[in-house]
């Protein structure tokens, strides 16, 4: 039985226009012989009636006494409506189909609610439908603990859910389709020269992922690199292949190869502070101390770089406040840099290529960017820029690798 899991967000299953898009994907893989496992979100965006935010406002979150175990009762509700319609639709198309919860299609979770992991995968169920449908439809998001309870994976859950499916069932690829075409090599939005990539690694893209594109979760990818299974993104609305994330090493017959190249991708996160604090004399235990109190406070530390002298971070500029109090109260007088961007050079093929960190470094400084912070690892720079810098940058860094340049599809 040849499988392949197609995994389709909260704008592809909005209306029935949307859904008519997507099944047409469903019916060119049913046309090549495959037996279609999919996933789907929660249909449309928060407003709409069954979008997981709406779900969410319909209790108080003033005084509100319910449990996360409830919560997660009510946020599965969406992609369980999204799975029957769905299906329903499927059948007016007289294809052969039937919904599954995430429990019934074999997902066992711990029972850490809103945020559990998959502990195993149960598919047995689901492999016995597919011997007599054609399509079976999962509610993503979502599986059971031991003790029965329904569970929610967290945000980007779907994406997580498709992989999972896809490494369980050793499906031949995972297609997760979106609004766009692909993965792109900036954000459209701020990069005016910006192109989708025909192929990308797992490593990659996972970096990318992490450092502010908002493509496909990372977990998801970690969870097909680990079983290489190839993924696409692609988008709902078009026949193009969009990106291929795989294995560099990958043959031929599971992914494509991967053309050497130092950068691949440029990512940023807005909206982040940078603080600085100093080490008072005879101190030696500044660092344990600064991100001890952070952790104590559920305050999420990022762009570290640490010295005798001191320790540099970045916070979200929602955490910021928050972060100074805890400091001043440990007696230190930080300094702080709001309204900056953590923009991101991501590129599998920069590891041992001199001459990318100078790169960057002069791009920024021949359009007058002031470089606040860097840090870098084998496949990312990251540089802190002002934000009023953070177009300018991504610009500038986008034209200095000469990623406008159009690739082949493969």
């Amino acid at each position: 039985m040849k499988i392949i899991v197609q995994k389709f967000g909260g704008t592809s299953v909005r209306s029935d226009e949307s859904r008519a898009q997507a099944i047409n994907h469903i019916k060119k893989a049913i046309s090549e012989g495959y037996k279609v496992v999919v996933v789907v979100s929660a249909m449309g965006r928060k407003g709409e009636p069954y979008a997981t935010d709406t779900l969410l406002s319909l209790v108080s979150e003033t005084n509100n006494q319910l449990k996360p175990r409830e919560y997660d009762l009510l946020l599965s509700c969406g992609e369980i409506i999204s799975s029957v319609v769905f299906t329903d639709q499927l059948h007016a198309d007289g294809i052969k189909a039937t919904a599954l919860t995430g429990a019934q299609a074999g997902f066992l979770t711990n029972r850490e609610h809103m945020s559990a992991k998959i502990l195993d995968m149960k598919c047995d169920r689901l492999l016995k439908e597919l011997e007599e449908v054609d399509v079976v439809v999962v509610a993503g998001f979502q599986g059971a603990a031991p003790n029965g309870d329904i569970t929610t994976i967290g945000r980007g859950g779907s994406d997580t859910s498709a992989a999972a499916l896809g490494a369980a069932l050793n499906a031949e690829r995972i297609d997760i389709f979106t609004d766009v075409e692909g993965i792109m090599t900036a954000d459209p939005r701020i990069a005016e020269n910006a192109r989708p990539l025909p192929v990308v690694t797992y490593t990659e893209v996972c970096n990318m992922a992490y450092q502010g594109a908002k493509v496909i979760h990372p977990r998801a990818v970690e969870i097909a690199m680990q079983a290489k299974v190839p993924i696409r993104i692609r988008s709902t609305y078009s026949d193009g292949l969009g990106t291929l994330v795989t294995d560099k090493n990958m043959k031929q017959t599971k992914g494509a190869d991967i053309k050497e190249r130092p950068v691949t991708g440029i990512a940023h996160v807005s909206n982040v502070t940078q603080i600085k604090v100093f080490a008072k004399e005879g101190q030696y235990n500044l660092q344990s101390e600064v991100f001890k109190a952070m952790a104590n406070e559920n305050i999420s530390v990022d762009f570290i770089n640490i010295s005798p002298k001191g320790v540099v971070y970045t916070v979200s500029e929602e955490m910021t406040q928050r972060a100074i109090t805890i400091l001043e109260n440990l007696g230190h007088e930080p300094v702080i840099e709001r309204e900056c961007a953590k923009v991101s050079v991501v590129g599998a093929g920069m590891a041992g290529v001199p001459g990318v960190t100078s790169k960057i470094v002069m791009a920024l400084s021949d359009k007058g960017i002031r470089i606040l912070q860097s840090a870098d690892s084998h496949t990312t720079i990251w540089v802190l820029v002002k934000e009023k810098d953070l177009i300018l940058a991504v610009n500038a860094l986008h034209d200095a690798f000469h990623l406008e340049e159009v690739h082949q599809e493969v």
